[in-house]
């Protein structure tokens, strides 16, 4: 006898948007139940248990960062058989919405985080706040947020010009601060790249007894993309659910960033854009004995052949006795 097919494997990619929210209403109805939001926002829910994993993601963004177009959580629900709840938007709202309140509102009313043995919330950048501040209608869960904003509200973040067409959208009514609503969880984990200057800054509001903040150095302003393209950002998330993860594991998992070329890339631009030919080399050289990389490789022979000239210095490259300066006689002492 033939098992039944499994609703998470329904492909939703190629559909416009009004078909992908039918074709996510029927599948999470079939599996859990579908609720709309207002008019921008949905959610899903995906019920397998004894682990719930809460994401918010934008439709474009699972539209783009998922080959089959569906929410982040129905792998895991697959590959785990972890419980999944999306909340879905149509653009970047960063979740303020009162049908999202009343929502959640309802959910706690009901005991549903209660039924599970562990909760986590997730979501990067607009959605990582999101992640961090409706955590707090799960006391004890757990959050991990990429690049995520404390608040929006420009009499705390003036200094971030980047998002001014939302300063008009209220971010001190309820779950409005997230660093405060996280308060509650167990554990939350905030990644970041110090390099980037907003992100840090907004990091820097989330310091609290709870929450552990982890660095990405030199990896740029799309660590959600990076994190998935390096197959990092599963495993973190698994070993979160799981109870097995801090920074020891965070900093195991980022070793595969010494394999990722556009990691490797942008740190040799910053030891050139820094005037730092022998680290520069020193990168080049250890990246070409490890791995084939074309380009790599083509800015170590540029090196190479600029220190065989005399221009710079680089180690195990002397300069040629041809381009060698040459040191005029000293006179003879009278």
């Amino acid at each position: 006898m033939l098992d039944a097919p499994n609703p998470l494997d329904t492909p939703l990619n190629g559909l416009k948007k009004a078909e992908w929210l039918e074709r996510y209403r029927e599948v999470t109805e079939e599996t859990g139940f579908f609720q709309p939001l207002g008019k921008r926002h949905v959610a899903g829910f995906v019920d397998e248990k004894p682990i719930l994993l809460v994401t918010f993601e934008t439709l474009a963004g699972i539209q783009s960062l998922s080959e089959e177009a569906q929410p982040l959580g129905w792998d895991f629900a697959r590959a785990l058989g972890w419980s999944h709840l999306s909340v879905v938007s149509d653009g970047d709202t960063w979740f303020r919405a009162p049908e999202i309140y009343g929502f959640f509102d309802r959910l706690i009313d009901d005991g549903f985080f209660e039924e599970f043995d562990r909760v986590v919330f997730y979501g990067a950048g607009p959605c990582g706040y999101a992640a961090a501040a409706y955590s707090v209608a799960a006391p004890g869960a757990h959050v991990l947020a990429v690049q995520p904003q404390a608040t929006l509200d420009p009499r705390v973040t003036e200094w971030d010009p980047r998002f001014i067409e939302m300063r008009r959208t209220s971010f001190t009514d309820r779950f409005g601060y997230a660093p405060d609503m996280m308060d509650a969880a167990q554990q939350g984990y905030i990644v970041y790249d110090p390099r980037e200057e907003f992100d840090a800054m907004h990091a820097a509001l989330f310091t609290r007894r709870n929450v552990t903040k982890l660095r990405m150095p030199n990896m740029g302003s799309v660590l959600q993309s990076d994190l998935m393209s390096m197959e990092v950002l599963f495993p973190m998330i698994e070993a979160i659910g799981e109870g097995r993860f801090d920074e020891m594991e965070f900093a195991r998992l980022l070793r595969a960033r010494r394999d990722y070329p556009r990691y490797l890339r942008g740190l040799i631009a910053r030891m050139d854009s820094a005037e730092r030919p022998w680290m520069t080399a020193l990168i080049c050289q250890n990246v070409v004995k490890r791995m084939h990389a074309p380009r790599i490789q083509r800015r170590l022979n540029a090196l190479e052949s600029a220190a065989r000239a005399g221009k710079i210095r680089i180690p195990g490259v002397e300069v040629a006795p041809e381009t060698a300066p040459t040191t005029a006689p000293a006179k003879d002492a009278e």
